[in-house]
């Protein structure tokens, strides 16, 4: 408020009133000041009314919500539903312009400023993870394995004889569908095993190397976040292998930013060797909806590559949500949720192991994982009918969590066929289930999980046939019951 504007008002009201509304938005003023001047989350995080301050400032200065707009062109950001505007605080012209994803709007001059500044605390957050010598980022309106595409195509226009992209086996399927899609041939490198754990066969990553000749392979795409009883990929070997054979390396980070782990093959990858982008999903790692992610990189240049390969305008809800999010909950907040996670990810295993010994299983020791872990599930020949557990689990309102049987048969994924797919591996030793102690989990979720988990291993013990009698006899799917 300006001070003609309150020499107006305190004819209706007492200028002492007046002064203190205006002293407080000068407050609310001072942090987005501060947010524009040094583009790093705050300590704090912000109260609600202050970030809806912002979004409405920010949205005023784009061209449909200014007075007496009059708009000729084919694209005005016309919101027919008020519920749609109120959703997306009136910013509907979206990010970027039809040639650069990071580029400025005219039309959208406060979309354009949420964009450069939510990129900014991107990249904060990311330093704050763990990563502290990442230079560049963007937020993108797709999810990781869309993403991991418009990576490769980039790499495409620097190798264009490439055909091949080197591909440690990580059983999920997007990943590995957005090699197919960006057009590659993927070669699929089998994970060896290393006590209970999957790790990275990099002999037969040089051997491949060797076979195919650098100048044909597109990149290794390495993973760092993925479920037992694979661990993250060896990025320092890799990143090493890649400098010296000239190969760009792409890293799969899914949900890896919420890890130390992770963060520090990366950050380590990134020294010693050979790291041209990683991917991180913003669901998984901000606990906001599904439809975004993070492409950060060590080498600016190469990142604003990227953006610009990204075709079209695009739109800034994943921005928007990620915006909200960061300053609500402030460094402080999200440091706070990190170390949250590490300890339910202890809290969780020892709970996990003391459900498996009293059910005569054991925890697998994945030393390397520090998000998922995995729990034997041997029953002396009914490994297959085990499978039922993790319906009878999702019955009684329990996600997220992954039975893999000991033979499970041949997958076909884009004309590729994966022996024993879900198990990361052709052959893994044992049957198991899989839960995850990720960014916002609580103890209660865990003392839930184990309870139910107790009661759905009495009760498929109780029902199983003998081992005589499995092939002649199969399991009844479980009845419904109380939840507990």
């Amino acid at each position: 408020m300006n001070s003609n504007m309150s020499e107006l008002c305190e004819k209706f009201v007492s200028s002492s009133y007046i002064q203190q509304g205006i002293q407080a938005r000068k407050a609310h003023e001072t942090k987005l000041r501060l947010l524009l001047q040094h583009r790093k989350l705050p300590e704090d995080g912000w109260d609600d009314l202050t970030i809806e301050l912002v979004l409405q400032e920010l949205s005023v200065m784009d061209s449909n919500n200014f007075p007496g707009n009059c708009g000729v062109g084919e694209r005005e950001a016309r919101i027919a539903s008020q519920l749609v505007a109120r959703r997306h605080y009136r910013l509907g012209h979206g990010i970027g312009r039809s040639g650069d994803i990071t580029a400025i709007q005219p039309k959208a001059a406060g979309s354009s400023i949420l964009m450069k500044v939510t990129n900014s605390l991107a990249l904060d957050v990311i330093k704050i993870c763990g990563v502290t010598s990442v230079k560049s980022c963007f937020v993108v309106p797709v999810a990781t394995g869309m993403s991991l595409v418009l990576c490769m195509l980039t790499m495409k226009q620097q190798r264009p004889k490439a055909k091949y992209v080197l591909w440690p086996r990580i059983d999920q399927k997007s990943c590995f569908k957005s090699i197919v899609t960006a057009g590659f041939e993927p070669v699929i490198i089998e994970n060896v095993l290393e006590g209970d754990e999957l790790r990275t066969d990099m002999d037969a990553i040089k051997a491949k190397i060797q076979e195919l000749g650098s100048e044909n392979i597109l990149c290794i795409l390495s993973t760092t976040s993925c479920f037992a009883p694979r661990a993250p990929d060896k990025l320092e070997e890799i990143a090493k292998l890649c400098k010296t054979s000239d190969i760009p390396h792409l890293v799969n980070n899914a949900y890896g930013l919420q890890s130390s782990k992770c963060t520090h093959l990366l950050q380590q990858a990134a020294r010693v060797g050979r790291v041209d982008a990683f991917v991180q999903s913003t669901d998984k790692n901000f606990m906001v909806p599904v439809g975004g992610a993070i492409i950060a990189g060590f080498d600016k240049s190469f990142i604003e590559e990227i953006s610009k390969m990204y075709p079209g305008r695009a739109s800034s809800t994943p921005t928007i949500d990620i915006f909200i999010t960061l300053l609500s909950l402030g460094s402080h907040g999200f440091k706070q949720l990190l170390q949250t996670r590490k300890e339910m990810y202890v809290y969780l295993k020892n709970a996990l192991v003391q459900c498996a010994e009293k059910h005569g299983q054991r925890v697998l020791q994945i030393n390397n994982n520090t998000i998922s872990m995995a729990m034997t599930l041997n029953y002396d020949g009914a490994e297959s009918s085990a499978t039922e557990i993790g319906s009878m689990l999702f019955k009684r309102f329990v996600s997220g969590t992954r039975v893999i049987s000991k033979e499970s048969g041949i997958k076909s994924i884009c004309g590729h066929n994966f022996q024993n797919f879900g198990a990361h591996s052709n052959s893994y030793p044992c049957g198991y289930l899989t839960a995850a102690a990720s960014i916002g989990m609580v103890k209660e979720d865990v003392d839930v999980f184990i309870a139910r988990l107790d009661k759905v291993l009495t009760k498929f013990q109780n029902g199983r046939p003998s081992p005589e009698g499995v092939a002649e006899k199969n399991l009844k799917p479980p009845s419904e019951e109380t939840l507990i």
